[in-house]
């Protein structure tokens, strides 16, 4: 990742982990529509992650677990450090959600996923 690249799309994991998922959706588009494989596809599950969960904090429950189970499949074949991303805690957290009851009643919020990066290598 070139560094506007990779300073565009930790802003998008900022605003994630803020709950600000359609800008992080938005902002992970820009860079989605100039990338190539196999980065097009990592930011695809990332945008619908992002989208997911923005459905989600909406009450549209069965869109964010469709986007989400779209996400999984498209983050799947990336390894757990892909672009210095905790992508292997992200895809259990996602698969956690994911698993959580779904007659969890609505008073009782579920946690949302966190997205983590590591430390430079």
């Amino acid at each position: 990742m070139s560094h506007n690249v990779e300073e565009k799309f930790r802003a998008g994991i900022e605003l994630f982990n803020s709950r600000e998922f359609f800008k992080a959706h938005e902002v992970w588009e820009e860079l989605w529509l100039v990338a190539e494989e196999p980065e097009k596809t990592f930011l695809q599950g990332m945008i619908q992650s992002a989208a997911a969960f923005h459905h989600y904090t909406r009450g549209n429950r069965n869109g964010a677990r469709s986007l989400l189970e779209a996400a999984c499949v498209k983050l799947e074949g990336f390894s757990d450090d892909h672009s210095r991303v905790n992508l292997g805690a992200f895809r259990r957290d996602v698969r956690e959600f994911l698993d959580a009851p779904a007659n969890r009643p609505r008073c009782v919020p579920q946690p949302l996923p966190q997205i983590q990066l590591l430390a430079n290598s």
